[in-house]
């Protein structure tokens, strides 16, 4: 998606780890006729899969899952990282290691939110060692629910989530797909290079 490349070029950061920063446009503050078209961009890979619900992590994918429920008219689901008062106590419950962070969370989602009926959409806005993606699939199969695409904002080709979950053949997208981060130089994966 050349519009999304663009605006990675223009203002996203490289940082130390190889650690691509785009908090002013995708994570921190919104872009939001961005985020518009890349719901558009997502729901135009899925629109045959009959998907019924979209499933994602807080925080950051919710911006773009949103965008992409209004074109699919379906509900998101998102996984929550937090427990609180207000959070049914029969849930799904997984574990994921973010590598930015380099934290472990406790991830949950009521049960009642999915169920083996669902056809699900996982989206998030980043997929480096994939152990976001890797838990939400555990939760949903958990569920019963059919995994029916990932959709990925932004995929670092260099790390092993993308590559682990085609070889599990997930249907798997990204908009965008990164083979190196270098001294301020972004090199992106050429469209006939993809998979």
């Amino acid at each position: 998606m050349d519009k999304l490349k663009k605006k990675i070029v223009e203002a996203g950061e490289i940082r130390e780890g190889q650690v691509l920063k785009v908090d002013s446009f995708l994570n921190h503050q919104l872009d939001v006729e961005l985020l518009y078209e890349i719901g558009e961009e997502i729901y135009n890979l899925f629109k045959d899969r009959k998907i019924t619900k979209i499933l994602t992590i807080e925080v950051s994918g919710i911006a773009i899952a949103v965008m992409a429920a209004m074109y699919f008219k379906v509900p998101v689901v998102f996984a929550k990282k937090t427990e609180s008062l207000n959070l049914d106590s029969d849930v799904y419950k997984g574990k994921v290691v973010s590598y930015t962070k380099n934290k472990e969370y406790n991830i949950m989602i009521s049960k009642k939110y999915l169920n083996q009926d669902d056809r699900l959409l996982i989206i998030d806005d980043f997929l480096a060692e994939g152990n976001a993606m890797k838990s939400l699939i555990n939760l949903a199969h958990e569920s019963g629910a059919s995994v029916e695409g990932i959709g990925i904002a932004i995929e670092k080709g260099f790390q092993n989530g993308g590559k682990y979950l085609r070889n599990m053949n997930f249907n798997l997208k990204s908009l965008v797909i990164i083979d190196a981060l270098k001294e301020g130089s972004i090199i992106f994966r050429d469209e006939q290079q993809r998979p």
